[in-house]
């Protein structure tokens, strides 16, 4: 990055309204997360939802002022990846190696938030996207490249892996790094939620890697799928739909403990 644009960016990351904002993103993805966690739990009771953050946004958008909160969430989800991207690049002082583990740590998370907010703010204009739909698309279009199986193969081990590290974060309980947690029983209940949430979060991204990883050796691309596709995956198996309602409630538990790290969160740490 450029002297000039790191010292912009470094204004920009010390500036009190970009902290507010990035909190209110914190605080729009744990919202969001509890959209997510009571579709799954629909999902797991018997209804027909879309159980991933489009079908979450169609949720929010068929509430009394649909419309701004969607535009609400998306200012915080796009704000929100806008630090993390700062945080990817900014930081001085760091080794090689430290500087390019901050980047593939930091980096991907700052995208995802980005086109999360981006998805938001096209719902709020009426667009009505689905991600299942996309992501099996995507998969085809990747699998009729010559190394497409390789390429979706290798997502799908990527994407697992991600889910792998969520689930070590929640039993590490690594995530009170990035938090300043209250002492005494709200601290403990914090944890709790913490650790449920990113367990929660974890066996659904593995899933969904897992799913990848099958549509690659398969060469069916209507068996990869995102969140909505992994949900169905867990009620399709003895005992699913009481997994799926357990899944839901991590989500739950991580929606509540992401709109707290709002509040607690260490930003820049």
């Amino acid at each position: 990055m450029p002297s000039h644009a790191r010292s912009a960016a470094r204004e920009a990351e010390a500036n009190p309204a970009f902290r507010v904002a990035a909190r209110a993103g914190y605080a729009a993805n744990g919202i969001l997360h509890l959209v997510i966690g009571a579709l799954v739990i629909a999902v797991g009771l018997g209804a027909a939802e879309d159980s991933d953050q489009t079908g979450a946004f169609r949720a929010v958008a068929a509430a009394p002022l649909g419309a701004v909160a969607l535009w609400a969430l998306a200012v915080g989800l796009v704000a929100l990846g806008a630090w993390h991207l700062l945080q990817a690049f900014v930081p001085r002082g760091l080794s090689v190696p430290r500087r390019i583990a901050r980047i593939a740590t930091e980096a991907p998370q700052g995208i995802v938030f980005l086109v999360i907010g981006v998805v938001s703010a096209s719902v709020a204009l009426g667009a009505r996207p689905r991600a299942e739909q996309a992501a099996e698309d995507v998969s085809q279009g990747v699998l009729t490249l010559p190394i497409g199986g390789f390429v979706l193969g290798t997502v799908g081990v990527a994407v697992a892996a991600v889910g792998v590290g969520f689930c070590g974060m929640g039993v590490r309980r690594s995530f009170r790094d990035k938090v300043r947690l209250p002492d005494g029983r709200g601290g403990g209940a914090l944890t709790l939620l913490g650790v449920s949430g990113f367990l929660a979060k974890g066996v659904a991204l593995a899933i969904v890697g897992v799913l990848l990883i099958i549509a690659a050796i398969r060469v069916e691309p209507d068996t990869a799928g995102g969140l909505d596709g992994a949900v169905a995956a867990l009620v399709a198996l003895p005992a699913g739909p009481l997994l799926a309602c357990i899944v839901g409630a991590g989500f739950l538990a991580y929606g509540v403990f992401t709109i707290f790290r709002a509040k607690y969160a260490r930003l820049g740490a």
